[in-house]
């Protein structure tokens, strides 16, 4: 296979209600749509999942977008590629960027399966029809907001709930969402907002009756994390923002940082690595479940077709279409019948760009050939 043109739409989608992390509030989301077409026609898509602000990870959306354009790009043009395989290895002398480098992998991904007349789903080994999914709540300004929150998403056929938590929203938070759901699956989620003199509050929440607490700390920690999660009776340490490859997975296991991993495709670098990720999480008896990043429909249909694996039986933070956005990018919105999502079937990952809805948020369009 060999690669013609890119296009790159920069795209704004207003979000259904603000989303408030400890790292701050979003009202849209923004990112780049990166479409990849080959010698025979193909366009394959990926989506650029890096924030505007460098608070998630270092990388920015418009930093990522020039790595694309002057670095991932470039690498590709010319090149005949065999495998979707060899992309990664392509890429592998540039340090970091990863959501970078994944949403141009991710959109080559997307042509192999489409040459390949399958699904993406299929193309990855992937074996269910339909995935259990669960939803991720931002912070409320009460508790009180945050029950009823809960409740319309208990309501509304999800049965795994997961809550972000910072230094005064914490405990009491979850007790009332734990008297009033005695039952749920709950989360929290902190987002790195808390430090080694709040270890022995932490340590409370063991008292609730919830699955994991992810990434309590640093982005660069394990010592704590190992600290944590040792002390911890029941509840699992989950680690997000310290896992961007294969080998801090290893090192986390290996200092026992942790029981559980939010694999994200975007900021490990792609397909390729998730997926090895998801093997070793298998082989040695880690909780692995897909988490999200507020994607639209493009990146969410890769979420889908990799949470489809059998090393994923945990629900992740998936969610239909309509818990973030009224109007996506894609034709087919993903839907939330029972408690679970379709996969996807169609060639590739298996829905349809919406070119007028792509035209009504898309703030700027650009061709680059690559010859």
């Amino acid at each position: 296979m060999k690669l013609n043109k890119a296009y790159l739409y920069k795209v704004h989608l207003p979000l259904v209600s603000p989303f408030r992390t400890s790292y701050g509030i979003l009202h849209q989301k923004s990112f780049y749509l990166i479409g990849l077409e080959d010698e025979l026609g193909n366009i394959g898509y990926g989506e650029l999942e890096a924030f505007p602000l460098p608070d998630y990870t270092e990388e920015t959306l418009e930093g990522a977008k020039q790595v694309v354009t002057d670095f991932l790009l470039e690498e590709l043009s010319g090149k005949e590629i065999e495998q979707p395989e060899q992309v990664s290895q392509i890429f592998a002398w540039i340090r970091g960027n990863e959501m970078a480098k994944a949403s141009v992998e991710s959109a080559c991904y997307d042509l192999f399966a489409k040459r390949q007349k399958t699904s993406l789903a299929h193309f990855i080994g992937a074996k269910k029809k339909e995935i259990s999914v669960g939803v991720s709540i931002g912070i409320q300004k009460n508790k009180r907001s945050l029950v009823e929150k809960v409740r319309s998403y208990v309501s509304a056929g999800y049965g795994r709930v997961k809550v972000k938590i910072q230094p005064g929203a914490d405990f009491s938070y979850l007790k009332a969402v734990r008297d009033e759901f005695p039952e749920l699956p709950l989360l929290a989620d902190a987002n790195s907002a808390y430090k080694e003199e709040d270890l022995n509050d932490l340590l409370r929440l063991d008292q609730l009756n919830i699955t994991m607490i992810e990434q309590p700390f640093g982005v660069r920690d394990l010592w704590l994390h190992a600290e944590l999660q040792k002390r911890l009776e029941r509840m699992a340490v989950c680690l997000d923002e310290n896992i961007r490859s294969l080998e801090d997975v290893k090192q986390a296991f290996t200092f026992g940082s942790c029981r559980a991993i939010n694999l994200k495709m975007a900021r490990v670098g792609g397909l390729q690595e998730a997926l090895q990720i998801a093997e070793f999480c298998k082989q040695r008896k880690i909780i692995v479940w897909c988490g999200g990043m507020l994607e639209a429909g493009v990146g969410r249909a890769y979420n889908v077709a990799l949470a489809a694996r059998n090393e994923f039986q945990f629900p992740g933070d998936i969610s239909a279409t309509d818990r973030y956005f009224e109007q996506d990018i894609i034709k087919q919105n993903f839907e939330l019948i029972n408690g679970k999502i379709h996969v996807p079937e169609g060639m590739g990952i298996g829905v349809e760009i919406d070119e007028q809805a792509l035209s009504r948020f898309a703030e700027s369009f650009e061709t680059i050939l690559l010859d």
